[in-house]
């Protein structure tokens, strides 16, 4: 078999958990991972580069930021679920700032990478162009489902202390 390209579809959670209010993670960041999957992923790359190193083969790395669309999975979904039963969520005073990213867009920055002379080597941390707020991304989210989202204005340091007493920390980032 003689592969060319390898395009790795990595996480932006190699770069780690946050930045610095309005400075998004760039490629020249130094990873930062903190939990396994992040952990993991780094490794991947790290064995893919020297692969590609040593097979001549080109490496196109897709840090993708949190995906949406058709079949999402995980706790977006389960948000989704939650919106659409009309379930009351405590995330309503929530000024964060998320970086998601539509499948359409990651889809299309795969099919760039396939072929594209500049994407040879490089890393792509990659987002929507704007940044929303856990509040916002929720409102968006219900009126996209046709739903009201019932959405209770909880301080973050309460939401963030109730969910370490039931040992449920990552859910509160």
């Amino acid at each position: 078999m003689n592969v060319r390209r390898f395009i790795f579809i990595s996480s932006i959670k190699v770069n780690g958990e946050n930045t610095a209010f309005g400075r998004p993670f760039t490629a020249d960041d130094i990873p930062a991972p903190v939990d396994a999957y992040g952990i993991s992923k780094r490794e991947a790359e790290d064995a893919l580069r020297l692969l590609c190193a040593e097979t001549g083969m080109v490496l196109v790395i897709i840090r993708p930021s949190i995906v949406y669309g058709p079949g999402v999975k995980a706790n977006f979904h389960t948000l989704m679920r939650c919106l659409d039963n009309r379930i009351p969520l405590p995330l309503g005073a929530i000024n964060n700032k998320r970086s998601v990213l539509a499948l359409d867009n990651l889809v299309d920055l795969i099919l760039t990478g396939i072929d594209h002379i500049n994407a040879a080597n490089q890393t792509f941390p990659v987002c929507d162009k704007d940044d929303v707020s856990t509040t916002r991304l929720l409102t968006l989210l219900a009126e996209a489902l046709g739903k009201k989202a019932y959405l209770l204005p909880i301080p973050e340091v309460l939401i963030r202390a109730g969910a370490s007493l039931i040992g449920k920390q990552q859910l509160a980032k």
